[in-house]
Order: C-alpha cells, then sequence, then structure tokens
C-alpha cells in the first residue's frame, strides 16, 4: 500500500499566510496559502482530520494557522 504524498508547494512566509477555507455548507477544510500581495489562494491539501492539520503544519513549519469560511 503507498503512501499518499503531499505535493511540494514552496511557502515563503514574507508573502504567503497559512489558511484553512471552511465550507458553511459541506464542513469541508482545505489547507493552502494565500498572498498578502492579492489574495490569491493555493490550495494545498484537503484537511479531513487533526491528523492531517498536523502533518500539513509539521511540513511547512506552521504554528498558526488563520480560517476563513
Amino acid at each position: 500500500m503507498s503512501k499518499l504524498r503531499m505535493p511540494k508547494i514552496s511557502f515563503d512566509p514574507e508573502k504567503q499566510i497559512a489558511v484553512i477555507k471552511c465550507s458553511i455548507c459541506t464542513g469541508e477544510q482545505v489547507a493552502g496559502f494565500k498572498s498578502k500581495e492579492d489574495g490569491h489562494f493555493t490550495e494545498v491539501m484537503l484537511i479531513r482530520d487533526a491528523k492531517d492539520l498536523e502533518k500539513f503544519k509539521k511540513t511547512y513549519k506552521i504554528t498558526e494557522i488563520k480560517k476563513e469560511y
């Protein structure tokens, strides 16, 4: 059985903020990065549970993540 691998997308904390986009309708959560300059959101991974969130935080060395609805 192969492990799912998260695509390696670059993260520049000077130019981007870590964000979890949450759907108020479905509850779906997607982690990614939002540009501080123009607000463009780059989707990185689906967050299904706390384990996924921790993997995202560990991979990108993130301590704080903003939630947007």
